[in-house]
C-alpha cells in the first residue's frame, strides 16, 4: 500500500433550509445527496420524500439548499432541543432533542441470532472499498436480515448513518423495521436518529453509551453491543 492510498478525504459541505444555514459537515465526498435528505430527515424536516420541496446543489461549492414544507420547520423549532458535543467523529456539536419527545413505541421485531448478526456485519465489512484501503472510515447499512440494503461510508459515523437513511428516503424504500449495522459506537445521536426512522434495531461491533439506551427504551429499539462476538449484548427496551 501506498503512502497515498492510506489517507481518507474530507470536506467541508453545507446544508440551507428554507433560506437558513443549518448545518456543515466534514465528510467523504460522495452520496452528498443521500446526507442531505437523511440528515433532514433525523432532524424532524422530513418524514417523507414528499416533505422534501426541492434540493438545489451549489454549482459553485459543495452545498445545498433544501426546500422543505414550512410547517415541518416549525415542528423543528418547537422541539425542547439543547446544544451537545459531538461524540467523536462528525460536527464538532449537535442540537439533541429532548429523548422524551420521542414517541413511546412498543417493543418492535426481535433482531436476528447472534450467527446471523456476525454474517451481516461480515457482509457490510467486505462491502467497505475505502475501509480495506485505508482502515479509517465508518460505515452503515439498513438490513431486513435477509441482506444489507443501502451501504454507506464516511468518516463520521453520524454521516454514514444519514447517507443510507437518506437513500432509502430518496428511493422512498421502508426504513421501519429494519435493522441499522453500524461499525462505530452507538452515540445518543446516532440513536435519535435511527429511532426517528423507526428502526427495530441498531447493532454494532463497539457499545452504546448510557443516553443512547435510554433513547432506545424510549422508542421500543433495541440496542446489541459487541455484535460480532460470540455473545452480543442485546439492551432491550423493556430492561
Amino acid at each position: 500500500m501506498s503512502v497515498e492510498s492510506a489517507v481518507v478525504e474530507e470536506v467541508a459541505v453545507w446544508l440551507e433550509v428554507n433560506g437558513a444555514p443549518a448545518v456543515t459537515w466534514m465528510c467523504t465526498p460522495d452520496q452528498l445527496e443521500e446526507l442531505a435528505a437523511g440528515w433532514l430527515h433525523g432532524e424532524g424536516y422530513i418524514e417523507t420524500l414528499d416533505d422534501l420541496l426541492k434540493l438545489r446543489p451549489c454549482a459553485t461549492d459543495l452545498g445545498f439548499w433544501a426546500d422543505v414544507r414550512p410547517e415541518r420547520v416549525a415542528l423543528v423549532r418547537a422541539e425542547n432541543r439543547h446544544r451537545v458535543l459531538a461524540s467523536g467523529c462528525g460536527a464538532v456539536s449537535t442540537l439533541l432533542a429532548d429523548p422524551h419527545t420521542l414517541r413511546r413505541a412498543p417493543a418492535r421485531r426481535e433482531p436476528p441470532a447472534g450467527e446471523r448478526l456476525r454474517a451481516l456485519f461480515k457482509e457490510l465489512f467486505a462491502q467497505g472499498e475505502r475501509y480495506n484501503e485505508t482502515g479509517g472510515i465508518h460505515a452503515a447499512a439498513l438490513t431486513d436480515d435477509a441482506r444489507l440494503e443501502f451501504h454507506a461510508e464516511d468518516i463520521g459515523r453520524h454521516n454514514a448513518v444519514d447517507k443510507v437513511i437518506g437513500a432509502a428516503v430518496l428511493a422512498r424504500q421502508p426504513i421501519r423495521d429494519r435493522g441499522l449495522l453500524v461499525t462505530g459506537r452507538i452515540s445518543a445521536e446516532l440513536a435519535f436518529k435511527a429511532a426517528r426512522a423507526g428502526a427495530a434495531y441498531v447493532a454494532t461491533p463497539s457499545v452504546p453509551s448510557t443516553l443512547a439506551l435510554t433513547i432506545g427504551r424510549q422508542a421500543g429499539m433495541v440496542l446489541i453491543g459487541r455484535a460480532v462476538s460470540g455473545t452480543p449484548h442485546l439492551h432491550r427496551p423493556e430492561a
